[in-house]
């Protein structure tokens, strides 16, 4: 499999390196080629002990393992396998290793922590307080699981029936409190120190969406109505260069409130009382270009071919948001904003992938690196995070086939659990 992925990635680099017109590429072999490479962070790059995706590649805290990252992997994964990159067989004993070591880490109610070490498999602390449960890394995890269930489920099922004890042994109603919110963590050692009420919009729509569709665990709508919509950047309905944001904060926060919930939560076609959720993300990911090409604080090189802000790595302070409207933007654009937003705005997207593919030094042997800034030197920081990479892979997928949606919707439990959020798709 190696040697195929090595053969792949020199192809990259000749047509990168041989001087020949970027327009001699299509499009296809282009994503192709991301596509590939990216993947490789949930392959070649795994830990090879769990499967589970590393934090990034350049941990200074060891060998630490991340859940939302590995649930996007498993589903990059699985595309992987669609496209030939490597056996089905491959990649379904690589999501037996991923399911075996979710079922041997300790967990809190159900729910995985943010970080676990592979060598010892404990908790790793993402904070002080932030030691035991967190139900949103859980609910990118189970997104994943249920989305390997229903692939494997006619050729591996008893695989696929582990993947789906782990989805319904989350108690998410416990999360709650006992009261009308959704909370975030809980610690053995801190409790609900924390006590972080998860509210939207933002990426954590998905976990609402989990936690009502939940056949062992549930909670109501009443729970989504009194603690997602009450934050107040729920609802926006501002304009912004022209373009109109029916949900969320100030230029619609960073680009992964896009991403992470509709990976395989399909967002077209999909409404509710107050957006169509497609079309609510390409507005906010059209605004992200509107402000780069508009450039308020001049920045080099932002424009049609360089946009896309959302947290990743930066030159300055390490990790950090660069969404417009805050002091954080500093001239930073991560790839993974425009790559995974190509099923929302494919023109726009494609435009910026093949400028950063003409960037020297911004492809690695995972696909592009995580942060780019024409301002800084070195304008690449050569990093990986499995949260970026995830999408990218995930999201041209979707793009190219619709796979991971067509997987994960057709879990039964998925169509029930949006109705009693107040959820329908268009024309259905």
């Amino acid at each position: 499999m190696k040697s195929r992925f090595v053969i792949a990635l020199l192809s990259l680099l000749a047509v990168s390196c041989s001087g020949r017109p970027r327009a001699e590429i299509s499009d296809d072999a282009l994503l192709d080629s991301l596509e590939r490479l990216t993947i490789r962070y949930f392959t070649d790059y795994a830990d090879p002990s769990t499967g589970l995706a590393r934090e990034r590649n350049n941990d200074t805290n060891g060998p630490i393992v991340t859940i939302g990252g590995s649930g996007f992997g498993m589903m990059a994964v699985i595309a992987g396998a669609e496209r030939g990159y490597y056996t089905r067989e491959y990649a379904t004993e690589l999501i037996g290793r991923m399911v075996t070591s979710l079922e041997g880490f300790e967990r809190f109610h159900g729910a995985w922590a943010h970080w676990y070490n592979a060598e010892t498999g404990q908790p790793f602390s993402f904070s002080r307080y932030d030691d035991g449960g967190d139900l949103v890394e859980t609910a990118f995890m189970v997104q994943g699981l249920i989305t390997a269930r229903q692939w494997l489920q006619y050729d591996d099922f008893d695989l696929a029936e582990r993947c789906h004890e782990l989805w319904m042994g989350v108690e998410w109603d416990w999360y709650t409190q006992g009261t009308d919110s959704l909370y975030w963590h809980w610690s053995k050692n801190y409790g609900w120190k924390m006590n972080h009420r998860i509210k939207g919009y933002d990426e954590t729509m998905i976990t609402y969406v989990l936690a009502a569709s939940s056949p062992s665990y549930p909670i109501g709508r009443d729970v989504y109505e009194a603690s997602y919509k009450i934050s107040p950047y729920y609802y926006n309905g501002k304009e912004y260069y022209g373009i109109t944001l029916p949900l969320g904060m100030e230029y619609g926060g960073p680009l992964f409130f896009c991403h992470y919930s509709f990976l395989g939560l399909d967002p077209r076609g999909l409404c509710d009382a107050y957006t169509n959720y497609f079309e609510r993300n390409r507005a906010h990911t059209l605004i992200h270009r509107a402000y780069a090409m508009d450039n308020p604080r001049g920045w080099p090189g932002l424009g049609e071919e360089l946009w896309g802000f959302t947290s990743s790595d930066d030159p300055d302070v390490g990790y950090s948001s660069h969404h417009p409207g805050t002091s954080d933007e500093n001239g930073t654009v991560s790839p993974t904003a425009a790559v995974s937003s190509i099923v929302y705005t494919p023109e726009e997207s494609m435009k910026v992938i093949r400028h950063l593919w003409s960037i020297p030094g911004m492809v690695g042997p995972c696909g592009f690196y995580d942060a780019v800034n024409p301002g800084r030197t070195p304008a690449v920081l050569e990093h990986y995070l499995a949260i970026d990479q995830g999408p990218e892979a995930v999201m041209i997928e979707n793009y190219r086939s619709g796979l991971l949606w067509r997987l994960f919707m057709s879990a039964p439990e998925i169509g029930p659990g949006l109705e009693k959020l107040g959820f329908y798709y268009e024309n259905n």
